[in-house]
């Protein structure tokens, strides 16, 4: 094969030539690779290509010759071929890239090609001074753009570069290189040679996390001075297809309705790819791998490769028959090709929309049924309904409707929510009597409508027959409630009207009973067989049962059919008034000033139970007898109800006074009553109130009775406070009486003091034995058990109590008393509660000694100091005997 590059570079008038060469050979020896042809300054005349590696040659016409076998050839082989020409002292420098025949990278052989000629070995030309055909021009460094292949294996380091300046003749350069990748993050990735200038990558790139670099090179000398101006490198990372495209879901869920048409969108899948996009390595195609299941043909669907939109392309969706379908879709990078591309797959779940296609059928042409008369909210039957669209949709649930038959809206057809099913159900009371039986025409449809060009089927309708069943009814009164009118004050047993019922069942003959179900006052009564309502007492309108002047009975009516049924009535009784009732006087109580003014009058009217024209106007008058009252009292009309009451004469002695008065109203005949109402005279001030005197003496209370009263109040306070001086008199004495031992310092909890006193002689006949030891105990222990006295000594063994000597120290009364406190703690028969100790007896047989032993001595006073180290049971008894505060 013959592959030329040629790559022309202009640096200040002078050429340079680059090539790089990457081809596929066959190892053997002698055998030709290709053929390399040079477009340089010299146009490929005198040119020498010497080879780096020994295994490769290269003859003057650029043809590259294996000279001897190839030991590894598991990776690409690469070598340096130097050109130079025979009368011009510079050097071209390229790289050559070979791959076996059969074992070539996946990438096609003219992209290698491609990107391999961009990374040439550069040398920078040396300014000749010996030419005088050459016009030397001012240095300067003009570097093209490095690209690098990503995912290079080696080995590394890796040249990519060399730089030199026309000075390192004559002067010591010194080369570096600074910048993201060399000296900065990401560091080490670029290195360069300082004394040859090969600019080196150290380890594989990575497009997808670096796309590109910005270096820059200096070159000094070896005094550090700058000897060319810093120069921008650009180093690009060309992208190797290394990733695979990556959807952006595993699982995609679409939809599409059911009947489409060929062509319908479905849904749209996406992978991206991690290549270079302006690549073949990122251009992702797609295609559909499988679909499952294949009803009703394998390729009922279709993806545009470039956009991953999924379409239609048959017609025959039907979710009745398949209601999901499993398509799995391949992308492929390299713009498809499957031979060089990477692929990856996702699955699309497509669901099919269900559409109101199938109508809905019901299960038989007709049903029947039965219904009690008089029953509501009663399920006659069941009408079963078929629909193969999707269930609990708006495509599948079904709507009932009574298309005739029920005239009178005695039925409905309700949907069952989760059968579909149509209850037919009774809302209005059937009536056996006047329809035995009902023939109803019921259509059944969807919520939705049907879709376009779907025809209702014929077994959408159905007839549904109803039987009524005869039942008891019971009987019923053909007024309710009856009303009828009648004066109040009818005599007892008056008939007042029949109140009889009807029973409804004419095809049974059956007998009607009465009773009386609700009579508040028990004014009536009921005849058991024909009904007839009697009176029991006289009628009120004036009764608390009356509302309105009408007087309310309930009645109870049955038949003797099985099972018994009874329905109710009412009677409703309008009561005229008649004049029954007198009026009474209001107000009952009054006031008014002992002397006679104009404001000083009492207003009156009459209540009357009775209703219009039987109450006002009322004629108010004042009795003849007694004579005081028309000579004291008038009583004048202000309208029909109204009339003051006032004093005739100019003054009154205050008190109260007990006023008639006769007031009749307008009935027909009128009637009266006597009433009296009780008038309060008393003096009054400016304003016409009664004074607070005025109204004691009103009252009725003389000036000897408030004295007395007042006297009773004295002595009732004396008596308080004679009272309470005794009380604190009693304190006092109570308070003056010291005891032995101050309260505070007492820890005793069982001493109480009653203040009793004894009643004398009578009362000092002691027997003292019982108080002296006993000679022996044999009557103790002969008593029966369980019965001992408190003042004896158990017969049990006891603590051991401490004895007292007959002649005992001072000193020995503390640990003497500390001793008996220890034994009487470990007593077993010691009572719960807190009791007085004895340890000592005196009397006959006594062991202590006399009392007169304690007696002080007549030559001086004694010490007892030391009771204040008994502790604070002898405090008190220290201070009175051992020289303290109080003597």
């Amino acid at each position: 094969m013959d592959t030329p590059f040629s790559l022309d570079k202009q640096t200040k008038g002078n050429k340079q030539c680059f090539c790089t060469f990457t081809a596929l050979f066959i190892p053997f020896p002698s055998a030709p690779v290709s053929t390399v042809k040079f477009e340089s300054c010299l146009h490929n005349r005198e040119v020498v290509f010497v080879s780096s590696d020994p295994a490769f040659s290269v003859r003057s016409d650029g043809s590259v010759y294996v000279e001897q076998e190839v030991a590894n050839l598991s990776k690409p082989v690469q070598f340096m071929v130097t050109a130079r020409g025979l009368r011009d002292t510079r050097i071209w420098e390229t790289t050559v890239k070979l791959a076996v025949a059969g074992h070539a990278p996946s990438i096609p052989l003219t992209q290698v090609a491609q990107l391999s000629a961009e990374h040439c070995c550069m040398r920078f030309p040396r300014g000749s001074s010996s030419s005088n055909s050459l016009r030397r021009q001012k240095r300067d460094w003009v570097i093209p753009p490095i690209n690098v292949p990503e995912n290079s294996r080696g080995p590394f380091p890796q040249m990519l570069v060399r730089i030199r300046s026309d000075q390192d003749v004559t002067v010591g350069i010194r080369y570096s290189i600074t910048g993201a990748g060399a000296d900065q993050p990401p560091s080490d990735i670029y290195s360069i040679d300082p004394v040859n200038g090969k600019m080196f990558v150290t380890k594989p790139l990575d497009r997808e996390e670096r796309a590109s670099y910005h270096l820059r090179a200096h070159a000094v000398d070896m005094n550090g001075n700058q000897v060319e101006n810093p120069i921008d490198l650009y180093i690009y990372v060309i992208d190797m297809n290394d990733n695979r495209p990556e959807f952006q879901n595993q699982v995609y869920n679409g939809s599409v309705d059911e009947g489409s048409k060929p062509g319908s969108s479905v849904m749209q899948v996406t992978a991206g790819d991690a290549d270079d996009f302006t690549t073949a390595n990122g251009m992702v195609r797609y295609r559909i791998l499988s679909q499952t299941p294949h009803n009703p043909i394998p390729n009922m669907f279709t993806i545009n490769s470039e956009t991953g939109d999924i379409i239609t392309v048959a017609a025959g969706l039907d979710r009745e028959k398949v209601s999901q379908y499993t398509i799995i879709v391949q992308a492929t990078d390299m713009e498809g090709n499957l031979n060089y591309g990477l692929s990856n797959t996702a699955t699309a779940l497509i669901s099919i929309t269900d559409i109101n296609d199938n109508p809905p059928e019901l299960t038989d042409k007709t049903f029947s049924g039965e219904v009690p008369e008089n029953k509501v909210n009663v399920v006659v039957t069941n009408l079963t309904v078929v629909d193969r669209d999707q269930p609990h949709s708006v495509n599948w649930n079904a709507v009932y409707r009574i298309a005739s038959g029920d005239p009178s809206g005695h039925f409905t057809v309700r949907t069952n929510p989760v059968t579909n099913e149509g209850m037919l159900t009774v809302v209005k009371p059937v009536d056996f009597e006047m329809n035995r039986a009902f023939m109803l025409m019921v259509v059944v449809s969807n919520q939705a409508h049907l879709a376009s060009g779907i025809q209702s089927s014929l077994s959408s309708t159905a007839g549904v027959t109803i039987s009524v069943q005869d039942v008891n009814e019971p009987p019923v009164f053909p007024v309710n409630p009856k009303l009828i009118r009648f004066e109040e004050g009818v005599p007892a047993g008056t008939t007042l009207t029949v109140f009889s019922a009807q029973d409804p069942d004419h095809f049974i003959h059956q007998t009607v009973r009465y009773s009386k179900l609700s009579d508040p006052a028990n004014w009536l009564r009921i005849n058991r067989t024909n009904g007839q309502i009697s009176t029991m007492a006289l009628l009120d309108r004036e009764s608390m049962y009356v509302k309105n002047n009408v007087y309310e009975a309930t009645f109870l009516a049955f038949d003797n059919g099985a099972p018994q049924a009874s329905g109710t009535g009412t009677l409703q009784i309008y009561l005229i008034d008649v004049n029954d009732n007198a009026p009474v006087l209001m107000p009952r109580e009054g006031q008014v000033c002992e002397r006679a003014r104009p404001a000083s009058r009492v207003n009156i009217t009459a209540s009357d139970a009775d209703g219009d024209p039987n109450v006002g106007p009322f004629v108010f008058e004042l009795p003849s007898f007694p004579a005081s009252v028309r000579r004291n009292w008038t009583v004048s009309r202000l309208n029909g109800d109204y009339a003051q009451l006032r004093l005739k004469i100019p003054y009154l002695e205050s008190g109260f006074y007990d006023i008639p008065v006769f007031v009749s109203d307008s009935g027909n005949p009128p009637l009266s009553n006597r009433s009296v109402i009780r008038i309060k005279v008393c003096p009054c001030d400016d304003n016409g109130d009664c004074s607070a005197t005025g109204a004691v003496a009103a009252a009725g209370l003389g000036t000897g009775a408030i004295i007395a009263i007042l006297i009773c109040i004295i002595i009732l306070l004396t008596m308080v406070l004679i009272f309470v001086m005794w009380m604190k008199r009693r304190e006092k004495e109570r308070q003056a009486k010291p005891l032995l031992i101050d309260p505070e310092d007492d820890v005793r909890d069982n001493i109480l003091k009653y203040d009793e006193e004894g009643g004398g002689e009578e009362d000092q006949d002691y027997d003292l034995s019982q108080l002296q030891q006993p000679e022996s105990l044999d009557h103790i222990i002969n008593k029966p058990a369980g019965v001992r006295r408190v003042d004896e000594r158990p017969v049990i063994a006891e603590s051991q109590y401490p004895v007292r000597p007959s002649l005992p120290h001072p000193g020995d009364i503390g640990d003497f008393i500390i001793d008996g406190l220890r034994a009487a703690d470990n007593d077993p028969t010691a009572p719960p509660y807190d009791s007085l100790l004895v340890f000592d007896y005196e009397g006959s047989g006594s062991t202590a000694g006399s009392v007169s032993s304690l007696n002080s001595s007549s030559s001086g006073d004694q010490d007892y100091d030391y009771l204040n180290d008994w502790g604070p049971r002898f405090k008190k008894l220290a201070d009175l005997y051992g020289g303290g505060e109080e003597n």
